[in-house]
């Protein structure tokens, strides 16, 4: 007889929670990036509400939105081996108290310029914050942990989203954007306090450098030499080719292929948030139990056949199901991807291997989002989205190939 449901999700997160116990230094990073990351997305929804109140231009706000990625593509191919080089808890709570700056200064910019620089510079610490966090987590955990730990991570940042985004719209229409900025200042104020008290080490030694070319070059070769990375960087390439589809037809497919307005909008990204969310909890159970061959290109095909078949819905409450099935399969592959990363990469060069493959990804993202809006004017929401699992398909096959030839069980990554 099947457990109820209610004592299945508390045997599952007790088992998830139970980690936060045992490992302090991994709980702090997890609190930390709790506390960052409703903060960021709250201070989104105020920065992209401010910028169109203050120009009611699209072009400004289009300019914000690029500015939020693309430090991370700049940066992470410039300046990857600095990840590894410096030691990274300074570099996250420098980057903490970098963005404390940023949202202490928001509320006295007196244009739209000045509001996208500063967010810029919030970029760049952000684009700095991410790989180093990821590179340095196995160091906190053990490697049985591992797929754990990410998941729950995760599985946090995509919690943060739904309700930090919620939370900015309703405390931007009550009291305007700049609460919301003191609000996230105040945020990563606190995740820089967390950081500071973790007293284990983020890296397992300190990295000798060769040079900051040659150790960006060495960075790019391990990435194409390494089956587990070169995977990651061929099949999550082309996933963030359809993600670019997916982020800029959705608003269309809800507002006028499903004719369900705003609040449509609003639910089906929430869905696809929620499928995230319990995607990125079931991801270690799946590594724990069948390895990482098998589920990869499963998690990706999920995510295609969810949106397949949202994109053939009659509505935007039975697509919404089906969003959830897609948000799934893509919340599980991205912590797939970070364990990936996390053991096919030793730790002196993790970091580098993190900064180059979300700086390659986000890159493909823009250049998809650039192409998505004309594709859409011409074919239409509803197909840009069957195209969209299309290439999930491809991305599915792709990572079932690439990880053919690896253990079922893939262990930290050796020294090459």
């Amino acid at each position: 007889m099947p457990l109820p449901l209610a004592a299945v999700i508390r045997d599952l997160a007790a088992s998830r929670l139970g980690l936060l116990g045992r490992a302090p230094g991994y709980r702090l990073l997890f609190l930390a990036a709790l506390a960052s990351g409703i903060g960021t997305w709250l201070a989104y929804v105020a920065l992209v509400i401010d910028v169109m109140d203050r120009t009611g231009d699209a072009r400004w706000v289009s300019a914000l939105l690029i500015v939020e990625f693309l430090p991370i593509v700049v940066v992470g191919l410039l300046a990857a081996p600095l990840v590894d080089r410096l030691p990274r808890r300074k570099i996250l709570v420098s980057s903490d108290l970098l963005r404390v700056a940023v949202f202490v200064a928001l509320p006295f910019a007196n244009g739209a310029l000045a509001i996208v620089l500063l967010a810029l510079v919030a970029g760049v610490a952000t684009s700095l914050f991410r790989p180093a966090s990821y590179a340095g987590l196995p160091n906190l955990v053990s490697d049985e942990d591992l797929p754990e730990a990410n998941g729950l991570l995760q599985a946090a940042e995509n919690l943060t989203w739904a309700l930090g985004a919620f939370l900015g719209g309703a405390l931007v229409a009550v009291s305007g954007p700049d609460l919301a900025y003191w609000v996230n200042a105040l945020s990563f104020a606190a995740s820089a306090m967390l950081l500071l008290r973790i007293r284990g080490t983020l890296e397992a030694g300190k990295m000798v450098s060769e040079g900051h070319l040659r150790d960006l070059v060495t960075g790019l070769a391990l990435v194409v030499r390494s089956r587990p990375l070169l995977t990651v960087l061929v099949a999550w390439s082309v996933v963030m080719l359809a993600n670019a589809g997916i982020n800029v037809g959705e608003v269309f497919l809800a507002r006028e292929v499903f004719n369900a307005g705003d609040f449509g909008y609003g639910f089906l990204v929430g869905m696809g948030a929620l499928g995230l969310v319990g995607g990125s909890l079931a991801s270690g159970g799946l590594i724990d139990r069948f390895g990482m061959r098998g589920p990869y290109g499963f998690a990706i095909a999920l995510m295609g056949a969810g949106l397949l078949a949202a994109a053939a819905s009659p509505n935007v409450w039975v697509a919404s199901a089906f969003v959830i099935v897609a948000g799934l399969g893509n919340g599980a592959a991205v912590v797939f991807n970070a364990v990936l990363v996390q053991r096919g990469a030793p730790d002196r060069f993790r970091g580098r291997a993190f900064s180059v493959l979300m700086s390659t990804g986000y890159g493909i993202l823009g250049l998809g989002m650039i192409g998505a809006g004309p594709l859409i004017n011409e074919i239409g929401p509803r197909a840009v989205w069957v195209a969209a699992a299309g290439l999930c398909a491809i991305g599915a096959g792709l990572g079932f190939l690439l990880l053919s030839g690896e253990p079922a069980r893939a262990t930290a990554g050796a020294e090459p």
